[in-house]
């Protein structure tokens, strides 16, 4: 019997080797990396943590660090942008919490939490308005229930029965006065779904244009027939109930396919967007007509506000929008006063203006004329409300990565807003940061404006590092001062949000190489710090690792910069050539200076998470991570025009200043990336001899199938197709000079990287004769989840590496 078993034993590794190496195609069994690589994937990740605005106590939310295969295996439908589990009405890829605790900030004391659900499986936590209680979902076999959970009583208990429709939309919200919630719930009888693999055609499936320009991008997942159209009908209808704490259901609002449900800040008046027909098949759904209905607190309907058209044609360009209202909202600061934007240049960023939107207000009970508020002189972006005489307005432009912030009297309409801030938006030195707010008496937050001044919060990116700051500003002639800079030199701080002003309190995350994130409580009145979790560094192996930011130039000049990771032990006395291993993804600019600034920090905690490449810092390489990529296009210039020289610039420059520390073989090393980090690496083993091999996971390799756009370009196919031509890899295939290693997951849902992407570019690739190897991750996105599939995406990788870097032939070519 032994003998029989070892005989079978070297089979099953013929097999293996034989498939590798092979060019066999195959059933091919899931793969585990070797103990030094799983022992990282494994850990278990750290609690999420929600934190009450007073920093009194947080909810501690823990899961598993990745889904299984059979959960990705549940039933799923596609339609119009959005995925589907029809036997639980809720999204089909949801990451699941399974256990909540209490922190008592105070005493530093954990405590579990009584009542939980067999097998849990919790998503959609929301506070009650004033933070005693947080409402979340359950999702069994049957569909979704609705929970809440007692944060003083450290209880939870069940609301509904599996009722709720969580497929489109925000589930429930709650009441002003936190004694009850509306849900959007499944209609009863409602009628079986259309199985449309075995529907008979009743015709063809016809789409036309009567000469309208429809420039969209590529999306995925859009409705393709009439059973599509019949499906997302039934899915997305729902019903609103109301349910109070008792568990009391009733009916608030009868059948509609609901996306949303928004009460005015006093809660007497709600608003509903409802979709409406004609559906699309070029669009997502987040385009189909909607209706933006006001009701009473009661669900009495008193007028449609807005009818959205179906939305299929824009003028081009990131900045163009829809004509007619827009980012409707309720105003935080003010009982029940709606606001929106309105293009004052047709939504054509063509189209030369010097006021791009207006701003209108409008308040209860809504049936005056709307007040024109401001204007701007950009592309609105957004409000930040603080009282009757103060209010923020943001405005940017992309094409030139324009941003603007400026502050404006609310109660003197029309009224010319006073410039706070210009800047490049990629400019981060010059960043000021987050406006401070605090809640209102509405509990929803608003600008604080504590003595007469508004507070910001920034990241302190700097030549020197990262220092986070607090700056207070004079309203009336915005004089600033420093209220507090990081002084942190061994540790990186993140400064998250103001708990109390006048005290000097702010809730913060420190951080180091070695040292887990976790949250504090900073005074910086008094200089104290009080430490809120205390996480512990599940990668302790990598305690040894070396780590710095290196910084170095490209031979235009542009300053460039990566994160180098040395292995455990390395003698940098010694300088033993070692492999390497860059992972990069590119970044377009329209300015050097904004591209050469520097935001890695060599504090930052090294983490390991499932994508990255310092898993192999345990096999003896050298890692550089996070290796600046920029593509710059000053003035008139756009920065793919000189796309594949920029890229190739880049890399030569990251392998040479490595290399000139010592530490490397400059044969043996391989770059890597993901989505457009992929599409880098084919084009760098394409048009250059730098790399011994790559890796490249859920990219685009060909330009031609993205034609209205792709990343930050703007421009059609038609109008710039050599720009297209040059940057796909597909098209250059018969130029590929070094293995590469293709892997994708099977249902991508990213606009443009189709899993045909792959599938095609190996193809030309195998049929040019170039080494490849492509792997479909069976049920992943163009994120990976299932902890099978994320093990033999590693295993996949540390093979490639171990044959084509580590023990490359000396004779081999690149």
């Amino acid at each position: 019997m032994p003998a029989i078993t070892f005989t079978k034993k070297w089979i099953f590794l013929f097999m293996i080797f034989n498939y590798y190496y092979g060019a066999a195609q195959s059933d091919f069994p899931y793969q585990k990396p070797d103990t030094d690589i799983l022992s990282l994937a494994d850990a278990r990740p750290a609690p999420s943590i929600r934190i009450k605005a007073d920093a009194s106590l947080a909810v501690l939310l823990f899961r598993n660090a990745y889904k299984n295969i059979e959960e990705m295996a549940a039933p799923e439908m596609k339609l119009a942008g959005i995925r589907i589990n029809p036997m639980t009405n809720s999204p089909s890829r949801i990451t699941y919490f399974n256990d909540i605790k209490i922190l008592d900030i105070l005493s530093g004391t954990e405590y579990s939490i009584d009542g939980m659900p067999v097998s849990p499986a919790l998503s959609n936590f929301v506070w009650s308005n004033d933070q005693s209680l947080m409402a979340f979902t359950n999702t069994v076999k049957e569909g979704m229930e609705l929970w809440i959970l007692d944060v003083n009583q450290k209880k939870v208990k069940k609301l509904t029965e599996p009722i709720l429709n969580a497929n489109v939309g925000n589930v429930f919200i709650w009441s002003k006065d936190n004694k009850s919630l509306l849900l959007t719930t499944l209609v009863k009888d409602r009628k079986p779904l259309l199985d449309g693999k075995f529907a008979i055609p009743t015709g063809p499936v016809i789409t036309e244009n009567d000469g309208q320009k429809a420039q969209n991008r590529t999306y995925q997942d859009l409705l393709k027939n009439p059973v599509d159209e019949q499906n997302f009908e039934l899915l997305t209808t729902s019903e609103i109930s109301r349910v109070n704490l008792d568990g009391k259901l009733s009916l608030f609002k009868g059948p509609a396919m609901y996306v949303g449900m928004s009460f005015s800040p006093d809660g007497s008046y709600l608003l509903t967007y409802e979709l409406k027909k004609p559906f699309s098949y070029i669009v997502t759904y987040d385009r189909f007509p909607t209706d933006i209905n006001l009701l009473d607190k009661d669900g009495k309907f008193i007028k449609t506000f807005i009818s959205i058209p179906l939305t299929e044609e824009l003028p081009k360009g990131f900045m163009a929008v829809r004509k007619g209202p827009r980012s409707l909202q309720w105003r935080a600061d003010k009982p029940s006063s709606l606001y929106w934007a309105e293009a004052l240049d047709g939504g054509d960023p063509a189209i030369e203006v010097t006021e791009r939107d207006a701003i209108y207000t409008l308040d209860a009970p809504f049936e005056t004329k709307p007040v024109l508020l401001v204007k701007t002189k950009e592309r609105y972006a957004g409000i930040q409300w603080g009282d009757d005489n103060t209010a923020i307005l943001n405005e940017r432009w992309w094409n030139t990565r324009n941003s603007r912030i400026l502050v404006f009297n609310p109660s003197l309409p029309g009224s010319v807003p006073r410039l706070f801030n210009e800047r490049n938006e990629q400019d981060n030195y010059a960043d000021p940061g987050n406006f401070v707010t605090k809640r209102n008496k509405y509990q929803l937050n608003t600008l604080d404006l504590t003595d007469n001044q508004l507070y910001m919060i920034g990241d302190g990116f700097s030549k020197e590092g990262k220092f986070p700051f607090i700056d207070k500003y004079s309203i009336t002639d915005f004089k600033k001062t420093r209220i507090y800079q990081s002084k942190e030199k061994d540790k990186l701080e993140q400064l998250i949000s103001a708990v109390d002003v006048l005290k000097g309190i702010y809730l913060t995350r420190l951080e180091s190489k070695n040292e887990y994130p976790d949250f504090y409580l900073r005074n910086v009145k008094n200089n104290t710090l009080k430490q809120i979790s205390h996480n512990v560094n599940p990668f302790q192996v990598l305690n040894g690792v070396h780590k710095e930011v290196i910084k170095y130039s490209r031979p235009d000049g542009v300053e460039l910069s990566a994160t180098l990771y040395l292995p455990a032990g390395y003698d940098k006395l010694k300088l033993e050539k070692m492999p390497m291993i860059m992972w990069a993804y590119p970044t377009e600019f329209k300015d050097k200076a904004s591209a050469g600034q520097v935001t890695a920090n060599a504090n930052e905690f090294t983490f390991p998470y499932y994508g990255s490449p310092l898993y192999w810092l345990t096999k003896g390489y050298v890692v550089l991570d996070d290796a600046s990529f920029p593509i710059i296009g000053e003035g008139k210039n756009e920065p793919n025009d000189t796309f594949i020289p920029q890229l190739v610039s880049n890399a030569k420059a990251a392998i040479d200043a490595v290399d000139k520390l010592g530490y490397i073989d400059r044969t043996k090393v391989a770059v890597g990336g993901h989505s457009y980090g992929a599409f880098m690496t084919a084009n760098l083993l394409t048009h250059s001899d730098l790399f011994a091999a790559g890796i490249a996971r859920s990219g685009a390799y060909n330009r031609s199938l993205t034609p209205f756009g792709f990343q930050s370009e703007e421009r059609n196919y038609w109008e710039a197709p050599e720009v297209y031509d040059a940057m796909s890899p597909f098209q250059h295939a018969d130029k590929m000079k070094s293995p590469l290693l293709l892997i994708h997951g099977e249902e991508d849902n990213n606009s443009g990287t189709h899993t045909m992407q792959s599938e095609r570019y190996f193809n030309a690739l195998k049929g040019l004769g170039a080494t490849a190897r492509l792997v479909i991750l069976p049920k992943e996105s163009h994120g990976y989840a299932a902890r099978e599939s994320i093990l033999h995406m590693l295993w996949e990788q540390d093979q490639w590496l171990d044959k084509y870097v580590k023990n490359r032939k000396p004779d081999a070519k690149p």
